[in-house]
């Protein structure tokens, strides 16, 4: 089972990603819509997150991805398919030590926006980006050996988190 490691905040993430951008846009070069740095290591003021880069990907056509996946492997990606959300694919990278996620969307999907709005929330709101990292501080000490117990008790805070973010996109649209 995975183990829950959660490091303080690092410009080093930042880095990592640039790292997989460059190779990710040259894979998917002819399906690439947009590429996007998500999830807590892109938001300093959450300060703590699981060392792990998550990457989303935005393409023309979602059933093309398949025809990646070797091309993938090659980089250390696991093909996981949708793995749990209709329309996506999922990759992680580096097995029990994992590194980066990436997470691929056809354009027009809804996760899209929902990742982007919760992200931009977070940036906005600096209080509640830092109430989710003292969370997960405490609950990776908590569950330190069962990783899936604390992506289980974190779920309630993040819900709550991602409405604040959806009534905020809302109301930057009808302003």
């Amino acid at each position: 089972m995975r183990k829950t490691k959660i490091l303080p905040w690092t410009e080093e993430w930042e880095k990592s990603y640039k790292q997989e951008e460059k190779i990710l846009k040259e894979i998917f070069k002819g399906e690439l819509v947009d590429i996007f740095h998500i999830g807590s290591t892109s938001v300093p003021a959450i300060g703590y997150a699981k060392p792990i880069i998550d990457i989303l990907i935005v393409v023309k056509n979602i059933e093309k991805v398949d025809l990646y996946n070797e091309e993938l492997r090659k980089f250390g990606y696991k093909p996981k398919g949708e793995n749990g959300i209709s329309g996506r694919r999922y990759f992680p990278k580096g097995n029990e030590n994992r590194t980066h996620h990436v997470h691929i969307f056809q354009v027009g999907n809804e996760n899209i926006k929902t990742h982007l709005d919760f992200k931009e929330y977070l940036i906005k709101y600096p209080e509640d980006a830092k109430r989710y990292g003292d969370l997960k501080i405490k609950l990776a000490k908590q569950f330190s050996e069962d990783h899936y117990k604390y992506q289980a008790e974190k779920q309630e805070f993040v819900n709550e988190l991602v409405k604040k973010a959806k009534k905020c996109a809302l109301k930057r649209t009808s302003d």
